[in-house]
């Protein structure tokens, strides 16, 4: 069984994650991908995110009617901090049969040796990196940080859109449409709840 794991704190979850989740369900021939939605990171700490069960919800949202896509709280059922190759560690034990492919940006995999353990890490699970405009780097280097990493990077040939969790979030805040960035039943819940409002807002463009 090969699964594909996905983290991020999807605050929302936008089109441009369904496209790269999709993407490298295809090229890769993943039986599955796991959506998990992450709680804060340990390299993130001065964000401020959306709470975590609205968050649940959008992701459940938004990948409801793939039967390929699941919702993962493998990151929210245990203490903080979360740490990816921890993540990896726990999957594995899950999941015994299945053949890891952890989805990340380019961008991400520079930043890699900040990152806990990052030689177990690639020892857990192919690293399936998607390409990303300004993020362009030479593996040569990181090799030297993080031996054996060369071997275990797949690259994903996944169209690049230029959408932003943030840049909606200051959309719904400014009452810009979001039409066509955010699935519809994602868009029903930001309206509903009021998420990414300030200042007594009640509606929003879509």
């Amino acid at each position: 069984m090969r699964l594909g794991v996905f983290g991020g704190t999807f605050d929302p979850p936008h089109l441009g994650h369904l496209i790269l989740a999709e993407t490298a369900r295809d090229q890769f021939q993943l039986d599955r991908v796991l959506w998990v939605v992450a709680g804060q990171s340990p390299l993130k700490q001065d964000r401020n995110l959306t709470p975590v069960e609205s968050r649940l919800a959008l992701v459940a949202a938004a990948i409801a009617g793939n039967p390929a896509f699941w919702l993962s709280r493998v990151d929210l059922d245990r203490p903080a901090p979360h740490y990816t190759v921890d993540t990896l560690t726990r999957l594995g034990r899950e999941f015994p049969a299945a053949e890891l492919y952890f989805l990340m940006g380019e961008d991400s995999l520079r930043d890699l040796p900040r990152w806990k353990n990052p030689v177990e890490l690639i020892r857990l699970a192919w690293l399936v990196v998607s390409k990303r405009p300004g993020a362009e780097m030479e593996l040569g280097d990181l090799e030297k940080a993080v031996p054996g990493v060369s071997e275990r990077v797949r690259w994903l040939t996944a169209p690049q859109l230029e959408i932003a969790s943030s840049d909606i979030q200051q959309r719904v805040r400014a009452a810009r449409a979001v039409r066509y960035m955010l699935p519809e039943a994602v868009i029903e819940i930001v309206r509903r709840e009021g998420l990414y409002r300030e200042n007594g807002q009640v509606t929003f463009e879509t």
